[in-house]
């Protein structure tokens, strides 16, 4: 879900010293623990740029945090599974959900991007939205969420690349952030490469408005 302040996945400041933690599963659960929202519980541009174009159907977003993105794909018609590797999180994601009166049509999944398995499971659309693990580690997480993904249907990838806005303060932190054309050694076979591109979007903080970069991948399975 589109941020509510500058920090998100994979940017906003951590320290060389804080960056293994910064990614790992207690940490967010450290910052799902408290009140308050982290994001702005709209949804993503990307995805709704995306979805819109798509008949509903069965829906998998990885890194579901508080659950905007999950909530909104739920009010356009589609059945969705929220995932992220934070129980903190899904428990607000799932509140959140019956909030807005869509729980009967979203479940929530515990699962690790990093490790993850289908074990079966497909969707028409599987969808993550600022994921950086370390080291460069997303063109393997595309090649796992790839095997979610039902024949004809779709995977999202939106990232940060390194920019004025979304500077990196480490050497590790660099390598966590990508562009589009980073992620596709990771594209398996039997996908078609719809697009891998910056596309800009544009934010508001601090009352001033301005754009930035997403590193957008879009993949078609045909096989």
């Amino acid at each position: 879900m589109t941020t509510a302040s500058h920090a998100h996945h994979g940017h906003a400041g951590p320290e060389a010293a804080d960056m293994a933690a910064y990614f790992e599963p207690p940490a967010w659960e450290e910052r799902y623990a408290g009140h308050g929202s982290h994001w702005s519980g709209n949804a993503n541009p990307q995805l709704v740029a995306l979805a819109s174009t798509l008949t509903p159907g069965t829906a998998l977003d990885v890194g579901c945090g508080e659950g905007g993105d999950v909530i909104w794909l739920a009010q356009q018609g589609w059945q969705v599974t929220g995932a992220d590797f934070s129980a903190n999180g899904l428990a607000r994601a799932a509140r959140h959900a019956e909030d807005a009166g869509v729980a009967e049509r979203v479940d929530f999944w515990k699962t690790d991007a990093r490790t993850f398995a289908a074990d079966g499971r497909q969707f028409d659309l599987v969808t993550t939205h600022y994921l950086h693990p370390p080291d460069g580690g997303m063109v393997a997480v595309v090649g796992l969420l790839a095997e979610a993904v039902a024949t004809g249907g779709h995977l999202l990838v939106v990232g940060h690349a390194s920019s004025g806005v979304h500077a990196p303060t480490t050497d590790a932190h660099a390598r966590a952030m990508f562009v589009a054309t980073d992620l596709l050694p990771g594209v398996p076979e039997g996908f078609e490469v719809v697009a891998a591109e910056q596309r800009p979007r544009t934010v508001v903080r601090e009352g001033e408005t301005f754009e930035i970069a997403d590193s957008v991948l879009v993949l078609h399975r045909t096989a």
